[in-house]
Order: C-alpha cells, then structure tokens, then sequence
C-alpha cells in the first residue's frame, strides 16, 4: 500500500507473450501504490478475475524488485494465462477494485467547435476509462431531455462490458468518432 493507505493499481497498456504463451509480459503505468517482485495481483476489467504473481519488474530498462506510483513498469506474470489480459485492464491487490457497467457521472460537453453534438437518452458513446475504450449508453437525468455543447448535466451510463471503476473516476467519451467532453464518475451502482 502506498502512504495514503490505498493498495497499488496499474494501467495495463500492452500485453506480450513469450515462450508459446507460457509467460505473460504486461507493460503499465502505476497510478498509485507500490508493487513487489512476488506480490500477488488480481487482473480486473472485461470480465477478468484472474490471480497470478509478479515474477519480475523492469522499469528503465533494468530489473528492479519494486516500483512505485508514476512509474511506467513491465511487469512479468506468473500464473495467468495470455488470453486472460488485454489492454483496459488493471491489476490490483486482490479484492482492492471491483469492475462495473453502470456508473452515475457529472459530465461536462465541449463546444461545437471541438466537435461536441447534441446528447440525448439512449446515445451510444465511446467511453475512454484509463486505458479502456467501451462502448456505452447514457441517460439523463429525468429533468433533461437534451444536453447541448458547452453544457453539464447528471447522467447514468451504462457500458457493454465491465470495466475497474471507483467514485470520483475520470472519463473522456467521443460521440460520433468526435470527441465531446469528460465526466467524473460520481457513483458506481451494482
């Protein structure tokens, strides 16, 4: 764990196989906390939950036996099969996140000029989460028909597959190949 009492968590960017498979390579970059040579670690996101042991970190192009928040790390795992991880995943202390497909957020749109479009009921987002990109549908809240460009609004998203979200998470979403604005993840609903 790391100061604040948080267990670490680290973006899964790339996943490389060696060996025929036999071992997994992952590179990252650690958000918070501190990972171990021999630490184990639960593989959370599309429907994971795979546990393995990290058998060796490089960072800076060396081995080292531990590394720390910001840092961008390959990690090699023990114990997970490759078909078991792919990019938009983390990995996590077991049992430290849980993965959802329903979050409430507090989203803000970009001008028309930056290519936010009107949002409404039932749109089909791309929502770009760490290194996750999901498809998903928003609903507004039961007082909004319409967000415009350049406005904010209370949402409830729901993606087409599970991603590792925590309160206070935040998103970027494209509408129409076009990026149209962020949001906080305000609350994550079961």
């Amino acid at each position: 764990m790391d100061g604040l009492g948080k267990p670490f968590l680290i973006h899964i960017e790339d996943v490389f196989c060696r060996n025929q498979g036999r071992l997994v390579m992952l590179a990252g970059r650690i958000e918070r906390g501190r990972i171990r040579k021999g630490d184990e670690v639960e593989i959370v996101g599309f429907g994971g939950g795979a546990i393995g042991t990290v058998g060796g970190i490089e960072a800076c192009r060396r081995y080292v036996d531990e590394a720390s928040t910001g840092m961008n790390v390959g990690l090699l795992l023990r114990g997970v099969a490759a078909g078991a991880v792919e990019r938009g995943q983390v990995l996590a202390a077991p049992g430290s996140i849980s993965e959802y497909t329903s979050f409430a957020a507090d989203i803000a749109l970009l001008s028309e000029e930056h290519g936010a479009a009107e949002i409404r009921t039932g749109e089909r987002l791309q929502f770009y989460i760490r290194t996750a990109v999901v498809a998903g549908y928003v609903t507004l809240s039961q007082e909004t028909d319409v967000l415009y460009p350049l406005h904010r609004g209370d949402v409830t998203i729901t993606l087409q597959r599970p991603v590792a979200l925590e309160d206070g998470q935040p998103f970027a979403f494209r509408h129409h190949g076009r990026a149209a604005g962020s949001g906080i993840v305000t609350l994550v609903l079961a």
